[in-house]
């Protein structure tokens, strides 16, 4: 049995020691958030935290973990506050999201060693790949969080999970159920 802490919780996982942690933490532990990329370690979309080092979830067996300490993006901030997730949100940095959370995470660790990274330093932490192209606005974005942690900045809040679907129809009307169903055409 392996035993490491994910997310500040201890854990067992009674899986083979060679399975990849990634695995471990989507299949077993249901943190879905670390995301399946490559399999190679070349994407990083599976980057968690371990012991305040940036690391390819994929490529590190539990055997390897063990005795660690492995954040994921779950546990960034549970009501999307971390000052990444605002200025991901306030940038508009995400488009179809799949990479966000490897990329969050690396970014996490580089701003909690440097909170004003240059942007050499942003390029040789975040070695991510991203298939729509957010690099433009992914540096400004990591800069804001900076200024943020810094106390330089704020920025409003994301809105929080957890939203019921009648307080979204509240808030977009055309989301609320009409009176009566559409008709369908012949």
């Amino acid at each position: 049995m392996t035993k490491f802490t994910v997310n500040d919780r201890p854990v067992q996982y009674r899986m083979d020691p060679d399975t990849p942690l990634l695995w471990a933490l989507r299949d077993a532990s249901n943190l879905t958030g670390t995301k399946y990329g490559c399999g190679t370690g070349d994407c990083g979309a599976c980057t968690v935290d371990i012991d305040g080092e940036a690391v390819r979830s994929c490529q590190l067996s539990i055997a390897n973990a063990e005795g660690r300490f492995v954040t994921t993006v779950e546990a960034l901030s549970p009501d999307r506050g971390h000052p990444l997730q605002q200025a991901f949100a306030a940038d508009n940095v995400s488009q179809c999201g799949y990479c966000v959370p490897g990329v969050i995470m690396a970014a996490s660790v580089l701003l909690r060693r440097n909170s004003n990274p240059t942007d050499e330093q942003i390029d040789a932490a975040i070695t991510n790949i991203c298939r729509c192209g957010i690099y433009p606005r992914l540096r400004g974005a990591i800069k804001r969080a900076g200024r943020i942690m810094r106390g330089e900045e704020r920025i409003a809040a994301a809105p929080p999970p957890g939203i019921t679907p009648e307080e979204a129809a509240r808030s977009v009307p055309a989301l609320g159920r009409s009176a009566s169903p559409p008709k369908r055409q012949p």
